[in-house]
C-alpha cells in the first residue's frame, strides 16, 4: 500500500497534467466560440489549480530537502534559457508570436493580472515540479530498478539517461524538440551531479522564470 502511493505520487501529477492538456485539442473541435477555439485561456488555469492541489496532496512523499549546488543549478539554468531562445535570438528563426497572449484581457486589468499570475505560478512552480518530480525523482530511477526508491537520486545508468532525456524532448512541441533534448541532458546532469531533486526544481523553475520574463518583453507567445 505504501509503495502504490509512492508510485502514485511521483506519476498522478504528471498524468493529471498531460490528460488536461490533452483537453485542449478536444475542444477545439467541437466549436467555434472564443472560449471553445481557445480552450487554453481557461484549461491552463485549471490545469494550474488541480495539479497544485494533487502536488499538495502527495507533498510528504516528495525528498525535497534543502537544496545543494545552487550554483551549478542557476548556471545550468542560465544556459537552457539561451538555448530556447537562441534561434529567435541569434540564429534569426522566425518569431512566435502565436500562442497564450494574455494581452487579449488588456482592458479588462483584473482580468488581464490574473491570467498572467496564474501563467507564471504554471510556468515557474507547478511545472518544474510535475515534471521533475516524474522525469528525475521517479523515471530517471525508476528505468533502473522498479522499486525505484530504493536507488538514491543522480544513480547513473547510460539506458536511464537516453530515455529520459530524449522522452523529456520529445515530449514537447516538434519546434522545439533540439532544445528540449538539450535540455533534458542538462537537467539529469544537475540530478547527477547534486543529487537533490530540490536543486532540480530550482534549475526548472529559474530557466522558465527567465523565459516568461523574455516573453513577456518580446511578446513571442508561442514559448509559452
Amino acid at each position: 500500500m505504501a509503495q502504490r502511493r509512492k508510485l502514485a505520487a511521483y506519476v498522478v501529477p504528471m498524468a493529471v497534467f498531460v490528460a488536461l492538456l490533452g483537453l485542449d485539442g478536444l475542444f477545439k473541435r467541437v466549436g467555434d466560440s472564443f472560449w471553445l477555439s481557445s480552450p487554453e485561456y481557461w484549461i491552463y488555469p485549471l490545469q494550474t489549480l488541480i495539479c497544485a492541489g494533487v502536488l499538495l496532496y502527495f507533498w510528504r512523499d516528495y525528498p525535497l530537502n534543502r537544496p545543494r549546488g545552487l550554483a551549478l543549478g542557476v548556471g545550468i539554468a542560465i544556459v537552457v534559457f539561451v538555448i530556447w531562445i537562441s534561434p529567435q535570438t541569434f540564429l534569426k528563426r522566425p518569431p512566435r508570436f502565436t500562442g497564450f497572449n494574455p494581452d487579449l484581457f488588456a482592458s479588462q486589468p483584473a482580468l488581464y493580472w490574473v491570467t498572467v499570475a496564474l501563467r507564471f505560478l504554471r510556468l515557474v512552480v507547478v511545472v518544474p515540479l510535475v515534471e521533475e518530480i516524474f522525469w528525475r525523482g521517479f523515471l530517471l530511477r525508476y528505468l533502473i530498478a522498479e522499486e525505484f526508491e530504493r536507488i538514491p537520486l543522480g544513480t547513473f545508468s547510460w539506458l536511464s539517461f537516453w530515455i529520459v532525456a530524449l522522452a523529456f524532448g520529445f515530449s514537447h512541441s516538434s519546434e522545439d524538440w533540439p532544445s528540449a533534448i538539450l535540455t533534458g541532458i542538462l537537467y539529469n546532469g544537475v540530478a547527477y551531479w547534486t543529487k537533490n531533486l530540490s536543486t532540480c526544481v530550482i534549475t526548472h523553475a529559474t530557466t522558465n522564470a527567465l523565459l516568461g520574463i523574455w516573453i513577456m518583453q518580446t511578446k513571442q507567445w508561442g514559448f509559452w
